[in-house]
């Protein structure tokens, strides 16, 4: 594991962001429901990390996507905070997937964070990052590239969980009163499928990575003593969680 030199600082909130629900159909008479987020840290010395940026609106969805509710942009999310695209000081790219990176390019002045392995997978062509490319690999932009596990700030670490895509982070946050969140971001979607032999969905880019990575999770989640896991797109479970502009602390 890398560590970070850190100057003091450490998780102090975390906001959740739910930018949209959808109900998609999985069989004759049976839904799903799935929601889109993205989410922001607020250190102890007053800076904003943010992770992901949601889908862009130039994204090309397939034309019989199901309809999105209650859409809302990442930007607007911010300014509800009443924050500005130039206060946010770090941008955690989780992966670069089109309903994760779609507004990276609104974020110049930030350190984008991203492991090497996805970065690299993305810049030699790889299709699933080409739908939101001028998002991402943006010429403004500035990234830090990791390799594997890594403690950004005391309180705060990037865990490489490959298997959704190559390089997948998700991310590890302690704060001071809630404990240790983890957001599992597409590691592992949907709480249903939070076990080892669990069934990798036709999206999930290798399966024994995919399985991998998430005994990796619910080893962290024993030895952290986890209370909290943040699944990406599990929209039962989003209805549960406190949403921006309620925080966990």
């Amino acid at each position: 594991m890398t560590i970070a030199k850190s100057n003091g600082s450490s998780p102090k909130k975390l906001y959740l962001f739910q930018l949209s629900a959808t109900t998609v159909p999985i069989a004759p008479n049976r839904t799903l429901e799935m929601s889109l987020g993205c989410y922001l840290i607020q250190t102890t010395d007053a800076k904003n990390i943010l992770i992901d940026t949601g889908i862009a609106p130039d994204a090309p969805l397939p034309p019989n996507a199901p309809q999105s509710r209650n859409k809302i942009t990442i930007l607007d999310q911010l300014a509800a905070l009443n924050l500005r695209p130039s206060d946010i000081h770090t941008l955690i790219c989780t992966h670069f997937d089109m309903y994760h990176a779609g507004y990276n390019d609104a974020f110049p002045q930030a350190e984008h964070i991203v492991q090497r392995e996805h970065y690299d997978a993305a810049r030699n062509g790889h299709s699933r990052m080409a739908a939101t490319r001028s998002h991402w690999d943006h010429p403004t932009l500035r990234y830090r590239l990791l390799d594997g596990d890594t403690d950004l700030l005391p309180g705060l670490t990037l865990l490489s969980t490959p298997g959704h895509i190559a390089g997948h982070q998700s991310v590890l946050v302690r704060l001071p009163q809630t404990g240790p969140v983890l957001l599992a971001i597409d590691a592992v979607m949907m709480q249903h499928t939070f076990t080892p032999g669990r069934t990798p969905w036709p999206n999930d880019e290798n399966a024994a990575d995919l399985i991998a990575s998430t005994i990796k999770l619910l080893d962290v989640i024993k030895r952290e003593n986890v209370k909290l896991v943040v699944f990406g797109h599990d929209g039962a479970q989003w209805q549960s969680l406190k949403k921006s502009p309620d925080h966990y602390a």
